[in-house]
């Protein structure tokens, strides 16, 4: 119990000294939102008369006590552009990240096991050797390539889905997940690559422990040893592993969806960017934070439940 309210007290630090980097950063950019709304053709008095609707005439201090005050109750603030609650605005964009992160995910876990285990079955053979190459070559290859190149064969070649024509949920399940579907791909093709190797490691440091040698002495062979015994134990750090790798996907995600048009919080983040909509933002930044921040608390709770050797 006591880990347990370390690790809570560090997840509520981290995320306050996050929502305070998060605010001020886009207080000391380049930049006024006023402006960004209005134009550069706009008059000094409308400019200043908006300024002040926004609250941006007000001390930095206190303009961030009441983002936090009203940000803790649920209340985003309002875009600057579209004049939209931001809470609204991520209702209907956090569903299709969230889809494309967790199939991502799930296609990470479908890959890298099988694939994982049957490399390591013979460690000196053509087909582990084969495979370690390849690794290292999906690993180089980053997700935006891999999305265009899917784009390009799946979409304009074998027409299996219109590019830059998302299809929501609502109107057609079926479509959706396919349009997501490569997409995904595209993420988890190298994070696979790289759960492959840490895998491989994984099982040949279990390999060399005293409890494969026992079973190798009972008689037992090699594969039912890696299956029975070794697998079990290989896969605690590599459950981590894909754990923490969650947090990876959602950053990935951000440029994928630029690549294939989804409309995702990915999407909104980098044109809110553009146009200085801060309290975009801002709300994307820290939700994004808290994501990562949770799955590495969630993560440290799961490695101590299973090794409750761990002290720190």
């Amino acid at each position: 119990m006591k880990y347990f309210f370390k690790k809570l007290t560090s997840l509520i630090i981290t995320l306050f000294l996050i929502s305070i980097l998060a605010f001020l950063a886009f207080q000391i950019i380049p930049g006024d939102p006023a402006v960004s709304k209005l134009g550069t053709e706009a008059t000094p008095e409308r400019l200043e008369a908006l300024r002040e609707e926004m609250g941006l005439n007000r001390p930095v201090v206190v303009r961030y006590l009441i983002w936090l005050q009203e940000f803790l109750t649920g209340d985003m603030g309002t875009s600057y552009n579209y004049d939209l609650s931001v809470r609204e605005m991520l209702g209907n964009r956090v569903p299709v990240t969230a889809a494309l992160s967790l199939l991502s995910f799930f296609l990470i876990i479908l890959i890298s096991i099988p694939v994982g285990v049957l490399s390591s079955k013979n460690v000196d053979g053509l087909a582990s050797r084969l495979t370690a190459v390849v690794n290292q070559v999906i690993m180089a290859v980053p997700p935006f390539f891999l999305g265009i190149f899917f784009t390009l064969i799946f979409g304009f070649i074998f027409q299996l889905f219109t590019p830059g024509i998302f299809v929501a949920y609502q109107e057609s399940p079926g479509q959706f997940f396919v349009y997501l579907l490569f997409p995904a791909l595209a993420i988890a093709i190298p994070k696979s690559a790289m759960a492959v190797k840490f895998l491989r490691g994984s099982i040949s440091d279990e390999l060399n422990r005293d409890y494969v040698r026992t079973a190798y002495s009972r008689g037992n062979t090699r594969t039912a040893v890696l299956y029975r015994h070794v697998l079990r134990n290989a896969l605690i750090p590599v459950v981590t592993f894909l754990t923490m790798t969650l947090a990876d996907i959602v950053a990935s995600g951000i440029i994928i969806e630029q690549v294939f048009s989804i409309p995702g919080i990915g999407r909104l983040l980098l044109s809110s960017i553009g146009t200085r909509d801060y309290p975009i933002v801002q709300a994307i930044v820290v939700l994004l934070a808290f994501i990562v921040v949770l799955l590495n608390f969630i993560t440290d709770l799961l490695y101590k439940y299973v090794d409750p050797r761990i002290k720190i």
